[in-house]
């Protein structure tokens, strides 16, 4: 079976952390799928969002992770999209709770905010941590879209 391909995109602010977590994607054993931005060029942070919703409505990944400076304007962007449920995450407990809890399929992170040890963190508990699905929570996700 292949590898589970993961979409990434970022901002001017997140580009370096869009770099190393796409090796860190690959030591984890994912593959990629870059939507850029591909520089240190101030870019608008909604158009990396919509890049990345595409993708998974076109089932080009299952899920994804998004970068800015703060993690918090990206994710607003990408929310808007029905079939996204992005968090931004802080920490291993908040990037584990998103996906236990509300089955969140886009990790956003602020580059601004996180080291790279701790971004590290939040990408391999996200994507390590299932949804634990169970009443409450299917009936409370499925409010969300």
């Amino acid at each position: 079976m292949p590898p589970e391909t993961i979409a990434i995109a970022a901002d001017h602010a997140g580009f370096e952390l869009k770099e190393l977590l796409k090796a860190e994607l690959v030591r984890l054993g994912f593959q990629s799928l870059d939507l850029g931005t591909n520089g240190p060029e101030s870019v608008d942070y909604p158009d990396f969002a919509d890049k990345l919703a595409a993708a998974l409505k076109e089932g080009r990944a299952a899920r994804g992770v998004l970068i800015c400076g703060t993690g918090i304007g990206i994710s607003i962007a990408a929310n808007r999209h029905r079939h996204v449920r992005a968090a931004v995450c802080h920490d291993g407990t908040s990037a584990r709770l998103a996906r236990q809890h509300n089955n969140a399929n886009v990790l956003a992170l602020g580059a601004r905010l996180l080291g790279p040890e701790v971004a590290k963190d939040c990408l391999e508990t996200f994507l390590a941590t299932a949804f634990e699905g169970g009443e409450r929570h299917t009936r409370r996700v499925g409010k969300l879209s």
